[in-house]
């Protein structure tokens, strides 16, 4: 340790412009629970996700623990003194561990260090608090943030309040970080009652859109692979598109019309990541709400990133997390104009050879599908399996109404597909494609006219 306190004693030269800091990766038997990147590949999503946050890195320090991390400090006092030394020499005045830290541990690596200590799981609470939008988004972050930092209050909150704002301190605010346990018990409690407000809303909000009768696809999938340029490609929306991690947090809906007719709604939702913060997927209910209610699912594949298999599976376990998994899914690799001519060896997708782009004949059928949806390829045919899906969903209704039954024709023109629509002297006899939700708000329109003994004959 005398490394370390030697290295102290040096003062940091002020440094104009975003924080500095130095990332710390650890690779170990008992390291980065639930993650599947390796150490290399896990430091570089770090990297992004300090850029993202406002951050510049300074450098990075790497060590393996063969017989597990320390449980007082995390790594070796010999990597301490590394990252203390390489702090000095770089200006940073804060240390991001890629894993989860306990509060202990990340108390005494602050009193150690001196520095300000955050790891994966703060980053993350920080840019989403940096994003949030909406007023359910930001309840959620803040929610989600003081319950990350509630077991750490005792020495947490007197190190924000010394080394003041910049990372690990957006969304409590300086006040906040002031207050007694007493008083953040108060806070979560009000931030709770808030969200069963909002989410009372929202629930309201999804009951009169469910007497929409538009089924629903939602957009899921890793974080930046892509899903908000698919949105806009799909729908000519305006969705925010932008080259960075987590980059749509609070969800947008928008109409789409399919080929043959039918109309859905489609949602863009939060990408996930590996090593999610359990804090995000328990305060994102209400946002999640979104994907639970989906009809279909698009998981989105970033095809042109080294390591897609691997985000594929932290997409595929979080959504079995949170209950989603027997959704019917489409999956759509994306960024098909990213791939090199002959991609590396090592990057090989189910069912192809090194050299070859995933398509949808080539991947489990209908499935599967290969695409960049910024140019656009590839899009017509995922329309028309979109369609398909769908269309196995929905019943075929064959109805005999009288000649002055117009609000129903209109609905049913306006919700369903008519397939065959001809006239008697006293009746309009139709034959019409329509979901289940149709066929249920049919079943009560036909009530509502007196025509409840009409029979739906499929």
């Amino acid at each position: 340790m005398a490394r370390i306190r030697n290295a102290d004693r040096r003062q940091h030269r002020a440094v104009a412009g975003p924080e500095r800091a130095v990332l710390v990766g650890v690779e170990a038997g008992t390291s980065a629970p639930g993650g599947t990147l390796r150490l290399d590949e896990s430091l570089d999503e770090l990297t992004r996700l300090s850029h993202t946050a406002g951050l510049e890195v300074a450098g990075q320090v790497r060590q393996v623990l063969r017989n597990g991390v320390q449980p007082a400090s995390y790594i070796g006092s010999g990597k301490l003194a590394e990252v203390q030394q390489l702090s000095v020499a770089t200006n940073a005045t804060v240390v991001i561990f890629d894993d989860d830290l306990s509060p202990a541990q990340q108390r005494n690596l602050e009193k150690i260090l001196r520095l300000k200590v955050v790891d994966r799981s703060q980053l993350i609470l920080d840019i989403f608090a940096q994003r949030a939008q909406s007023q359910a988004g930001k309840l959620q972050v803040e929610l989600a943030q003081l319950e990350y930092l509630r077991p750490r209050l005792t020495r947490q909150w007197t190190h924000l309040s010394r080394l003041g704002g910049g990372l690990g301190s957006r969304g409590p605010g300086e006040a906040q970080l002031e207050v007694d346990r007493r008083r953040i018990r108060e806070r979560i409690a009000t931030l709770r009652r808030r969200l069963r407000e909002v989410e009372r809303t929202r629930g309201l909000h999804r009951h009169e859109r469910a007497r929409v009768p538009f089924p629903c696809l939602a957009l899921v999938g890793y974080t930046n692979a892509g899903k908000s340029t698919l949105m806009n490609a799909l729908t000519r929306a305006q969705v925010l598109v932008e080259d960075k991690l987590f980059a749509t947090l609070d969800p947008t809906s928008r109409r789409l019309d399919l080929p043959g007719g039918q109309t859905v709604l489609v949602t863009d939702t939060v990408g996930f990541i590996n090593k999610l913060p359990h804090q995000l997927i328990d305060a994102f209910t209400a946002t999640l709400e979104e994907v639970r209610t989906a009809d279909l699912l698009l998981h989105v594949i970033d095809a042109s990133h080294p390591r897609c298999l691997e985000q594929k599976t932290v997409a595929e376990r979080v959504l079995e997390e949170i209950g989603v998994a027997h959704i019917p899914t489409l999956t759509v690799w994306n960024k098909l104009d990213r791939l090199p001519a002959e991609p590396p060896e090592d990057v090989v997708w189910p069912g192809f050879g090194a050299t070859q782009a995933p398509t949808a004949s080539g991947v489990g059928g209908e499935t599967c599908f290969g695409i960049s949806a910024l140019r656009g390829a590839g899009t017509a045919a995922l329309l028309g399996a979109i369609a398909r899906r769908l269309e196995r969903k929905r019943r075929v209704l064959r109805l005999e109404l009288p000649l002055d039954a117009g609000q129903l024709l209109d609905f049913l023109h306006t919700n369903g597909t008519v397939v065959e629509q001809t006239y008697t002297n006293t009746s309009v006899r139709l034959t019409v494609r329509v979901s289940a939700k149709v066929a249920g708000q049919l079943r009560k329109r036909l009530a509502a006219t007196g025509l409840a003994g009409q029979k739906l004959n499929a």
